[in-house]
């Protein structure tokens, strides 16, 4: 059994995560993996668990918060299921 690096649950079906700069964590849920690995949107402060949005090395959760920051993101298009044609 492994400790959560999160909720400091002892479980059976703790797993790891390895990070490609060398971090390693244990958790007992996806939950606390997100918890402690999502990074934070800049504008409403909300997870960012999909794809997200990158403007001048600043994340955000989607197109319209990234539009809504001190205009950073003005260009983006948020074509998510736009027909292309």
């Amino acid at each position: 059994m492994a400790t959560c690096d999160v909720c400091g649950n002892d479980y059976w079906m703790s797993f790891e995560v390895r990070t490609t700069g060398g971090g390693a964590y244990t958790f007992d849920s996806f939950e606390c993996a997100i918890q402690r690995l999502a990074p934070r949107c800049e504008h409403c402060d909300c997870r960012i668990i999909g794809h997200g949005v990158e403007v001048q090395g600043r994340f955000f959760c989607c197109a319209h918060c990234a539009r809504s920051a001190d205009r950073l993101g003005a260009e983006i298009k948020d074509t998510v299921g736009a027909h292309p044609g």
